[in-house]
């Protein structure tokens, strides 16, 4: 703890407090950091107990996942708290879970809309990499009447879930980018240049030109 204290940076931590998080650490620190301490599950567990944002960033990157029990995985995303977190114990724990798809179907069913972001984010990896027993014709049927007024971490979640399912198969992609071009969801979402854009239809249209250009 005395030493990601003394790691804290200002600058750092009011730019990160204008994402929603609570920490001052460069993460390229922290990331150095973690290389030097290894895995440790149990000074992880501490860590994670702390509270503290960047503890609990540190207790992600030197945890085991296999190690959390399913209700514990839940009860860390529900005190998760700062979009940096959440999404650091989604994709770099949850995911590396044996418990990751019976998670992923009760958390998005969860009324907690940052809950559900969770659901949403697990889904779109199994778009990616697993998709075979997913409904995608369901999944945009679910996007194409919800997504518009979800709130916005839900709502991001939902269209890179759109956004995949558009790259990754073929036969959806038509639908997929029209339910884009309706919905309008991030489409004056500001890029920088060189980036793609998150607007599903433009991140679509990018993604399959790169690959068929490969």
């Amino acid at each position: 703890m005395a030493e990601l204290a003394a790691l804290e940076d200002p600058k750092a931590r009011a730019v990160n407090e204008r994402h929603g998080d609570d920490h001052g650490v460069n993460l390229g620190k922290l990331r150095a950091l973690a290389k030097r301490l290894k895995t440790q599950q149990d000074l992880a567990e501490r860590l994670w107990e702390t509270g503290d944002g960047a503890a609990r960033l540190l207790a992600l990157l030197i945890c085991r996942p296999k190690a959390f029990g399913r209700d514990e995985l839940d009860a860390m995303l529900r005190g998760a708290r700062t979009p940096k977190v959440h999404d650091w114990l989604v994709n770099y724990v949850v995911k590396k879970s044996p418990h990751a798809e019976e998670l992923r179907v009760a958390w998005t069913a969860d009324p907690d809309p940052v809950v559900a972001s969770a659901g949403w984010a697990l889904t779109t990896e199994r778009v990616a990499k697993k998709p075979d027993g997913l409904d995608l014709d369901g999944l945009l049927d679910v996007v194409e009447a919800e997504m518009k007024d979800a709130p916005d971490r839900l709502q991001w979640a939902m269209n890179h879930c759109l956004a995949q399912i558009g790259i990754e198969h073929p036969e959806q992609r038509a639908r997929a980018l029209g339910i884009g071009e309706r919905l309008e969801v991030l489409k004056d979402y500001p890029t920088p240049p060189g980036c793609t854009s998150p607007f599903a239809p433009a991140w679509i249209t990018e993604m399959v030109r790169r690959r068929e250009g490969a």
